[in-house]
């Protein structure tokens, strides 16, 4: 019998965070399809990252309430705080948006987020089956497919914005901003499966 239990709150905060990061990217998603409703969802996106935060507050309150954790408090922290960074740079996407008053819907960014949601997707999984490697490793697997795919379309998106010969160079600096926030955030999206990754392999 354990005289120290073992805090298994932990997993149920990381479930909840991994559900913000869902959300958040598909409104995120919506932002791109639709940006004529782009303070709406700018909106939507800030409130989903605020949620996001006080979520990592209350994992590093219980980290410190908590003698004895079902993962070892290095790893507790990475993953959040992992988890968090996605989101934030959602969220930070989402700003610049409405800070250049972008308009115009362009496909390379719709299928940048729309890789966004199925990484979401992915990691949510993964979480939900952190204590069963095989599944986790299959999807840092998924997930590098995905990453790999963003990359050609981030490469093709920012090369057609400087092959333009009469672009208004404001236009093209905007773009290229959002097209490396979004590659960004998909980049950490695999910094987050090989978190969880890790994390699986060492707890088997």
């Amino acid at each position: 019998m354990r005289l120290i239990p073992k805090d298994e709150g932990f997993f149920e905060l990381f479930d909840e965070l991994s559900s913000k990061l869902t959300k958040s990217a598909k409104v995120l998603d919506q932002l791109f399809a639709d940006p004529n409703r782009l303070d709406f969802f700018s909106t939507q996106i800030k409130l989903i990252e605020r949620e996001a935060d006080d979520i990592v507050h209350e994992v590093m309150n219980r980290l410190d309430r908590t003698f004895v954790t079902p993962l070892d408090r290095e790893d507790i922290h990475l993953l959040a705080s992992s988890l968090d960074t996605v989101v934030d740079l959602m969220d930070g996407t989402a700003r610049r948006v409405l800070m250049f008053n972008v308009t115009d819907r362009r496909e390379p960014a719709k299928a940048l987020s729309g890789l966004l949601v199925q990484a979401a997707d992915v990691i949510a999984g993964a979480v939900v089956q952190i204590k069963k490697p095989r599944e986790v490793v299959e999807a840092a697997r998924a997930m590098k497919v995905l990453e790999e795919e963003g990359d050609g379309i981030y490469s093709d998106a920012v090369g057609a914005l400087f092959r333009q010969p009469d672009a208004d160079p404001l236009e093209v600096l905007k773009w290229k901003e959002i097209y490396d926030n979004l590659e960004h955030a998909l980049d950490e999206c695999e910094d987050v499966m090989n978190v969880l990754e890790s994390i699986a392999l060492k707890n088997s």
